[in-house]
């Protein structure tokens, strides 16, 4: 087994026994139930449950994420002290934080989406949602290493990571909203578009309303989207834009990493 692997299998175990993980994952999995049990169908439960992912997702992702890197720390710097090359030892630590988180998500939707026997459509949106949950929560942890190591405060750390959930979360939206308006007379149809893509919670819910077929729950920027780039070439693209949340932060990440004193 490489090193990688390795350092990655530790961090995962070491989370594995976290009760904020399991705290996490049940979370999800008593609202999942909830919302299937007692809501009015299906598809009312899993547009309730695509908001709720929208919310908790980025948030617990990027807070939790950089309290883990700044508590770790001690722990990077007894490794730095091995003959261990740092860009192993980024990799092992990102992949040793991502995949509990993500497959918590993963779990906490599916389980009780089994458990309640849902219909096939049903588990397909379900099987998306909890895809998209774990690619977003993998962006903000990302997010989350860019911060913890530029940073080097870690009460100005959380601050930044809480005020990048914000601005991601409410504020921009706000912004484009009121860009909108006040722009209405000219033609914004590729600015709202290049919008879009510049926010990943945004993205993540054109990917997840577009699966209940219903252009009016996708907003002005969602209709646009269709119009433009309907089918599968507007599925990948967004689906690629999301990927770049994922790898763009991370190598930021990485070279930050590589360049810090600890």
């Amino acid at each position: 087994m490489n090193i990688v692997a390795k350092i990655a299998g530790y961090g995962a175990r070491d989370l594995l026994r976290s009760r904020w993980l399991l705290a996490y994952a049940g979370f999800f999995a008593i609202a999942t139930f909830t919302l299937l049990r007692f809501s009015d169908g299906e598809t009312r439960a899993l547009l309730s449950l695509v908001n709720v992912v929208l919310l908790i997702v980025p948030l617990a992702s990027v807070i939790f994420g950089t309290m883990y890197l700044y508590a770790s720390r001690e722990f990077v710097e007894l490794l730095l002290a091995q003959p261990i090359r740092r860009g192993q030892l980024f990799a092992g630590l990102f992949a040793g934080l991502t995949m509990p988180t993500a497959l918590a998500v993963v779990a906490g939707i599916m389980i009780p989406m089994l458990a309640l026997g849902v219909s096939r459509e049903g588990l397909a949106i379900g099987g998306w949602l909890a895809f998209v949950a774990a690619a977003l929560s993998i962006a903000f942890t990302a997010i989350a290493t860019a911060v913890a190591y530029f940073v080097e405060d870690r009460v100005r750390g959380l601050a930044v990571a809480l005020g990048t959930w914000l601005l991601l979360a409410v504020v921009y939206d706000a912004g484009v909203l009121m860009a909108a308006v006040q722009l209405s007379d000219y033609p914004l149809e590729r600015p709202l578009l290049a919008a879009m893509f510049a926010n990943p919670i945004d993205l993540s819910r054109l990917l997840l309303l577009q699966q209940f077929d219903s252009a009016a729950l996708l907003g002005y920027t969602g209709a646009l989207f269709q119009r433009f780039l309907a089918g599968t070439a507007g599925a990948l693209a967004a689906v690629g834009a999301l990927a770049a949340w994922i790898v763009l932060p991370a190598l930021a990440g990485v070279r930050l990493f590589q360049r810090k004193d600890f």
